[in-house]
């Protein structure tokens, strides 16, 4: 790489590094570890995100005998319609809370098809974790990774036919939130995630030249109270303070609409999802 040219990855390496210290040094793997963040995850993506999941899934071409690793697979969004579809699926996730919560699924729904590996994708190790080749590989709204390219590169050493990575485009609605609020609760600038403007330019400094389908989504959550909303949010935005508790109450007081007797606000996102083929 000459002197001139932009290293991306580490670009990404340094506003992910930004993102988890202004996060109170939180990166994805630990807030999903929380048990009342899995909960409520899931109820919303089971409830909310058909949408997402569908244009997610739309277009992945796989068949009876198709071997699948759903990377950041979470409560099983994917992988369990997945299992439906192929022969194998491989879920990996750091989270204990969503590996329980997806065993459950898997138990209620009689799969057989589906093996859970609780970890990090960075820590895996492809030899004894898990049992490529697969021929597809996924990983959908879960790249907190911050060496992106390294995590890029173990996806195509146990892939032999095609990835897909869904990722963020454009600031998504609780961005919008944590910007305005986080210097008031934290007394620090919130600073985002990246996003797929560096992971396209990752990948093609790697040569990889991939296909990108561009998706809005969005779902409302609705509450029945303001102390339920105050709950709700609290985790996210790392409220340990009475001081931090009433600034949050006090700016959705603002935002909330109140539609049929519920509290209401609209979350909205707009995704990439990426996909290329290993030659």
């Amino acid at each position: 790489m000459s002197g001139n040219t932009i290293d991306w990855n580490e670009v990404w390496k340094q506003q992910m590094t930004k993102h988890i210290e202004s996060n109170g040094a939180v990166d994805c793997a630990r807030f999903f570890g929380e048990k009342d963040i899995v909960k409520q995850y899931s109820k919303v993506a089971q409830k909310h995100q058909n949408e997402r999941i569908e244009k997610t899934i739309r277009g992945i071409i796989v068949t009876e005998k198709s071997r699948v690793i759903d990377i950041g697979a979470g409560p099983g969004v994917l992988s369990l319609p997945l299992a439906e579809k192929v022969a194998h699926v491989t879920a990996v996730d750091p989270s204990r809370e969503m590996i329980g919560v997806l065993r459950s699924k898997i138990k209620d729904k009689g799969l057989s098809n589906i093996a859970c590996v609780e970890k990090r994708w960075e820590d895996i190790d492809i030899k004894t974790d898990i049992n490529p080749p697969y021929d597809i590989a996924i990983a959908s709204l879960s790249l907190g990774m911050t060496d992106i390219s390294k995590s890029i590169r173990k996806m195509m050493d146990v892939c032999s036919k095609n990835i897909y990575l869904c990722w963020l485009a454009g600031e998504p609605s609780w961005e919008v939130l944590y910007r305005a609020l986080w210097p008031s609760l934290h007394g620090i600038p919130y600073h985002p995630i990246p996003k797929c403007d560096l992971l396209f330019n990752v990948l093609y400094q790697r040569g990889v030249y991939p296909n990108v389908e561009v998706f809005p989504y969005r779902y409302y959550k609705r509450f029945s109270s303001m102390e339920e909303a105050v709950d709700h949010f609290s985790p996210r935005f790392l409220i340990t303070k009475d001081r931090q508790k009433s600034s949050l109450r006090d700016y959705l007081e603002r935002i909330l609409e109140i539609k049929n007797g519920l509290l209401v606000l609209l979350s909205s996102a707009t995704c990439m999802k990426i996909w290329w083929e290993i030659n």
